[in-house]
């Protein structure tokens, strides 16, 4: 049974101009972005849909002016949607009051973005224990919060640092700190990494991925990087002039890419990380593949070695050992160098 969302938008809309919901009243609900560009107005987020299931890391990707950031903070009502409904926990926060908001967001959402946000003034300490500060919380308890999440993220001992004491990556680590003590059921991240030099950016995936193992927050997570999405996503929605263009798995946004635009996206993705045998499969052609079969779900990488050393076919099979389908050298190679499959 498919988890129940944590959170899910349904028809969101964010437009600027002069009388958004008189323009889109007159445009039934849906104008095109035509009708935006004839009349003036900016699409920021276009009849956007989707749903976060609890536990998942959704990615949102797209150029710079796409939509992401404005649909994220639409999504913690940081900038209100024109139109649309917010549904978390089931419950719509666009008819929230500002004071219910305040408190979903100081209990229950954790926000991270690019620029760290760091109160300078503060050590790393005091800047984790800031939000339980907000909530009262006692001073002996934050402290030992503030301690342990500091652990958590890698820098036990820094806690009397101040952020200009400390490299991009350790105060990027420090937001997340906070962010994380109000242990939120909900996380969006901006960009967060996307300041950072390509090493350190690279060891803050890391970190973020050994987090999500540990805690299993859900997530939604906005960049421009695709082989960042990649690493990071169990699915990707990509954004387009306000509206999402296609929502999938990497594999699916790579096997299948639903226009020019997604393809464009996809071209240098490391296929072979990212297509499983099953996605990869050719028919079984009604004779048996000798020797050993590989797992359905094995990635290309894994299963290119054994399939490049047969001496024909090899056979995929699924969780029950069943032959399902098989993958044949050539295949292999399509796959890898992007020929298929399309």
């Amino acid at each position: 049974m498919p988890a129940e969302p944590k959170i899910q938008c349904v028809g969101l809309w964010k437009l600027y101009g002069r009388d958004p919901a008189g323009f889109l009243a007159r445009h039934a609900g849906r104008p095109t972005l035509e009708d935006c560009h004839a009349e003036g107005y900016i699409a920021a987020v276009r009849d956007v849909s989707f749903a976060v299931p609890a536990g998942e890391i959704l990615v949102v990707m797209g150029l710079s002016g796409s939509g992401k950031s404005t649909l994220v903070r639409c999504l913690s009502r940081l900038i209100e949607p024109t139109a649309g409904q917010v549904l978390f926990e089931g419950q719509d926060i666009t008819q929230a009051s500002e004071r219910a908001l305040i408190e979903l967001r100081r209990h229950k959402m954790g926000m991270v973005f690019q620029n760290f946000g760091l109160l300078p003034h503060r050590t790393a300490q005091r800047n984790v224990t800031f939000p339980l500060e907000i909530q009262g919380v006692a001073r002996a308890e934050r402290e030992a919060k503030a301690a342990e999440l500091l652990n958590l993220v890698g820098l036990d001992g820094r806690g009397g640092y101040f952020p200009r004491e400390l490299s991009g990556g350790q105060q990027q680590r420090v937001g997340i700190a906070r962010s994380l003590a109000v242990e939120p059921d909900l996380w969006f991240l901006d960009e967060p990494f996307s300041a950072l030099d390509p090493l350190i950016r690279r060891e803050m995936q890391d970190e973020f991925l050994r987090l999500q193992r540990l805690l299993k927050k859900t997530i939604v997570f906005i960049t421009h990087d695709f082989d960042e999405a990649v690493r990071l996503a169990d699915r990707v929605a990509i954004m387009k002039d306000g509206a999402v263009v296609q929502l999938g798995t990497p594999e699916q946004l790579v096997t299948a890419p639903a226009d020019p635009y997604v393809a464009a996206f996809t071209k240098t993705a490391p296929r072979g990380k990212l297509i499983t045998a099953a996605g990869a499969m050719l028919p079984l052609d009604g004779a048996m593949p000798q020797g050993e079969p590989v797992s359905a779900t094995a990635k290309i990488d894994e299963a290119a070695a054994r399939v490049l050393q047969a001496d024909g076919p090899v056979a995929v099979v699924d969780a029950a050992g069943r032959p399902i389908g098989l993958l044949t050298r050539q295949r292999v190679i399509d796959v890898l160098f992007g020929t298929g499959p399309r």
